[in-house]
């Protein structure tokens, strides 16, 4: 577990930790349980990792849990406890752990909370809206704008996007990513691939590979079939990682981000 360390008492002054009350419903399920209900969740935020839900112990079904043998301990929140998880069809050695003793009075005290690995279930739901992959930041900022720019996108000197109606994404630490209509896209250069991932901004992306001039690239562009309704305006809308095409906004073109490859 990424919140964990195997140094004890080894504290960072740069690492921090703090806790928040959630105002949303959460709910998780498991083999066609659910497993944990509550309207009481704390948020979970600590330097270099994702937020992470803590849901009160009184609010997660417990007879779908078995202790099992295994501690850890962190420097910044104590020592964890931990329990496997058995539900109809679903079992997880693990899944879930709890700090049933504060660590002292500088750490959040967690005590009666307990928390899951988001992929040792089937599902999370913030309210009526299923949630993948972690715990959304609610100081993350995600915008989606309607544009008149004029956009390409090239791959080996070939243009293989052209648009003036392109919809741009501003996602906190990314880059601004394209959206291009798929008429505005040449289709017979894409090829559709396996490859998909999740965002819990906006939902599921699959891909496509994509020729130009005598480049093929592997997963270099994707599209959400059926984004999260907050990101409703990019549905089947095509998108290209500008760390492998080069792009053009307005007849500039743009330098392409250092950052490693993302989604966006």
């Amino acid at each position: 577990m990424t919140q964990h360390t195997a140094e004890r008492g080894v504290r960072n002054p740069d690492h921090h930790v703090r806790v928040e009350p959630s105002p949303k419903w959460i709910r998780v399920l498991a083999g066609g349980e659910t497993v944990a209900d509550t309207k009481h969740a704390l948020l979970l935020f600590e330097t270099g990792h994702t937020p992470v839900y803590y849901i009160p112990l009184d609010d997660v079904r417990m007879e779908f849990f078995e202790r099992t043998d295994r501690a850890t301990h962190c420097p910044y929140k104590g020592d964890a406890i931990y329990w496997s998880l058995k539900a109809g069809g679903r079992a997880e050695e693990n899944a879930l752990w709890s700090y049933p003793v504060p660590l002292d009075a500088e750490a959040p005290n967690l005590s009666a909370y307990a928390a899951f690995y988001w992929n040792k279930v089937d599902a999370w739901y913030e309210e009526d809206e299923q949630v993948y992959v972690h715990a959304r930041d609610p100081y993350k900022r995600v915008d989606v704008l309607p544009s008149t720019r004029h956009v390409t996108i090239a791959i080996g000197g070939e243009t293989v996007a052209d648009t003036h109606s392109p919809t741009l994404l501003f996602e906190t630490g990314l880059p601004v990513r394209y959206y291009i209509p798929a008429l505005d896209v040449r289709q017979e250069l894409l090829t559709p691939t396996d490859k998909v991932t999740a965002c819990p901004y906006k939902g599921q992306a699959s891909y496509f590979s994509v020729r130009g001039g005598d480049q093929l690239l592997d997963d270099a562009a994707w599209y959400y079939r059926y984004p999260i309704p907050a990101a409703s305006p990019i549905a089947g809308m095509v998108a290209f990682f500008n760390e492998r095409v080069d792009t053009t906004v307005d007849g500039e073109l743009q330098e392409r981000p250092q950052a490693k490859p993302a989604h966006g």
